[in-house]
Parts: structure tokens; sequence; C-alpha cells
């Protein structure tokens, strides 16, 4: 497979069909790859729980909206179901099953090189996603331990853990909410939360959390810090008593300078103060039968849930790729053109105004730079 167009777009998850979608529309002749079978993939297989944590009506990508009727945070199906639409109803068809080695800048074109043959495009368009490889540390002890260690991306739902003893590594929104989910499939439920951490409800005051964060967006960081930590303290209080201290950094500045969002809570913080999800500190070590922590208390543990994130891992597509990512792996610049030129990254921000709705404005940015260029 020999072929070449203006713009190459590697992704076919929201971000890579939302910039898909806008080249397209502006007549840019494009080629889209994904090393997956189907279009959204990675919503297919996330655990049957998910739902957005961001509004309908803000997640929407561009020139093609969720019906009305559907809920106001989409459960993961309908949105994989939604991404399905979205494809057809723009025409766009994804090269499926492809999967791209290594991409090079030569005479003013990318020539891509993918396990199908080589691609060529003046524009390169990358939207491998914010979450393509997972992250799995390596804990101490790990040869030890008897029971069972498994990623979040590979948690599907809690019934094969019924009655068994679960501890969650990680706070993220997935891992709080499969905590939740493990407990609701009657798993005796844990948590190791090893740093401070933010909590804001899912709706404050009947108010999506996603729209008071698009307010506070529009306010310098310290403004915005000192609103969000006074609302925060009459709506979710001091959670220190339950092993969570929030950060000294506010929530604003938090994102703005290491891109880490607040917990996005949907329940699980209740169930923390009602004693049915137990919080423990960071690891110090596997056991045979469980987990040493770092304060010096033991627990028992029959498997081992690794909510801990994922990575970009875009050095395997780049040979330079510290030449424009940050120390995190991330790309530094995010729908702007970069690198040695024609590059363009699109997906990769995790913003309080909901990423499904960046990726939006990204990509029709995106898609009038090229059309334009």
């Amino acid at each position: 497979m020999t072929s070449d167009a203006t713009a190459l777009v590697i992704g076919a998850g929201p971000a890579g069909l939302a910039v898909a979608a806008c080249l397209k529309k502006h007549g840019v002749s494009v080629i889209q790859i994904d090393r997956a079978t189907q279009v959204g993939s990675r919503w297919h297989g996330h655990y049957e729980r998910l739902h957005l944590h961001t509004v309908r009506h803000l997640s929407n990508l561009p020139g093609y909206a969720m019906p009305s009727d559907w809920p106001r945070y989409v459960p993961r199906a309908r949105f994989a179901e939604y991404l399905g639409r979205y494809a057809e109803h723009h025409g766009l068809a994804p090269r499926l099953g492809v999967t791209a080695t290594s991409a090079k800048r030569s005479d003013g074109r990318w020539r891509v090189e993918t396990t199908e043959g080589t691609l060529g495009a003046k524009h390169l368009v990358v939207a491998t996603g914010y979450n393509h490889t997972p992250r799995r540390p390596d804990l101490p002890g790990r040869g030890v331990f008897t029971g069972e260690v498994l990623h979040s991306s590979e948690y599907k739902n809690g019934r094969p853990f019924k009655g068994r003893r679960v501890l969650v590594v990680g706070a993220g929104n997935s891992g709080a909410e499969i905590a939740l989910d493990l407990w609701e499939h009657g798993a005796t439920s844990s948590m190791s939360i090893r740093g401070p951490l933010h909590v804001t409800p899912r709706d404050m005051f009947g108010v999506p959390a996603q729209e008071t964060a698009q307010l506070m967006a529009r306010l310098p960081p310290r403004v915005a810090d000192a609103i969000t930590l006074a609302i925060l303290a009459r709506v979710v209080g001091d959670l220190s008593k339950w092993g969570i201290v929030r950060p000294k950094l506010g929530p604003i500045s938090q994102v703005v300078a290491h891109g880490k969002i607040p917990l996005i809570d949907v329940g699980t913080i209740e169930l923390i103060k009602q004693g049915k999800i137990v919080v423990h500190p960071g690891i110090a070590t596997l056991t045979e039968k469980g987990v040493d922590f770092v304060d010096g208390r033991h627990a028992d543990f029959d498997a081992i849930l690794l909510a801990t994130g994922y990575e970009a891992k875009l050095d395997s597509l780049f040979a330079d790729a510290s030449n424009f990512t940050n120390e995190r792996g991330y790309p530094r610049d995010h729908a702007t053109e970069t690198g040695p030129g024609g590059l363009w990254f699109v997906g990769y921000r995790n913003p309080l105004t909901g990423a499904l709705h960046d990726m939006a404005r990204e990509g029709e940015r995106v898609g009038r730079a090229i059309a334009s260029s």
C-alpha cells in the first residue's frame, strides 16, 4: 500500500475523526489510518460502568451532534455508537488494522511507514490518543505477590471480583469509578492514594462541573483557585480524616502546571466516608498475600488493579520525539504546526473544560489551518 495525500491522519478515535471530518469539509485530500479494527475502538473496550464525565451538549464533535434525548452524561456504549454514526455521517472511511511504525519528514513531505506499506503526505496529523499505552509501574515485590494484578484497561466490570479483596492503585477518574463499581458488585474495595488530591462532584448545586470549569478557565488561575477552593470547602469539605489530602497548589493552577485535573466524583467519596471503601497511602512493597503500605500498615488482597494511567508513546513513532514533546512524553504544542513542519497533534490535552469539547475545537482549528496552507 503506497499512497499520497495532502494530509495523513493517524488515529480514528474522537480526535482523529473530528480532524478528518473538518479536513474533508474544507476539501483537503486526506488518508486516515488506525491500528484498531473499528473506529473509536477504546470506547468499545472501556469498562462497562463508564459514562462521559462531560455533558452531552459540550461533548459533540464538529458537524454532527448526539441525539438530544440521550442522557446528560452519555454511557460508554452510546458514545461508541455515536463515533460510528459520526464516521458514517461524514463519509469517513479510515483504513483500519493499519499500524504506523515510523514517521519522518523529508523534502517537505512526511513519509510514514506502516504495516501495509508507505504513506506520504504534506501534513501529518497525529491523533493516537492521550491514553495510548497503559502505564504499568514495576511495584516492589511484584514477583512475590500470588494474587492477580491487572491494569484498568483490562477491567470490564466487577462481577469476577465478587467476594474478593481488591486494591485499586490510583485515584484518577477511572480508579475512583472502578473502586465504586467493585463495591457495587460485592467486592471488598480499597484504594491506594499516594499523594494529595483535589476532588469535585460531577454536579454542584445542579450545575455540571464542566460548565463551572469553563467559567473558571476565563479567570486568572489564582483568582479561579480562590473561588473554586471556597466552593469545594463547602461542597466536599475536609477529607483528610479519610486519607485524602488537598494539594497546596489550587485545582486550576494544578491543571496549568501539571496537566492534572481533579477527581470528578460520581459516588466514591460518599462510600469512603461511610467506611465502605478504605483508602490506604502509597505502596511500600507487595507481599505474598497483600501489601505493606508506606505508613507501616499491612492489608491482604486477592487482586490489585492498576489505575495508573497511560503514556502517549510518541517515541515509538518518531525517532526525534523529544524535540517536540515534554518531560511526560506528550506534545508541547497542540493543534498548531510543530516539529520540523507540517506536523500537528490533536487530542493530547486533559483540560478542565473537557477533553472532547477541546478535541472538537482543535479539529476545527487544524482543518482550517491545513486547508489554507
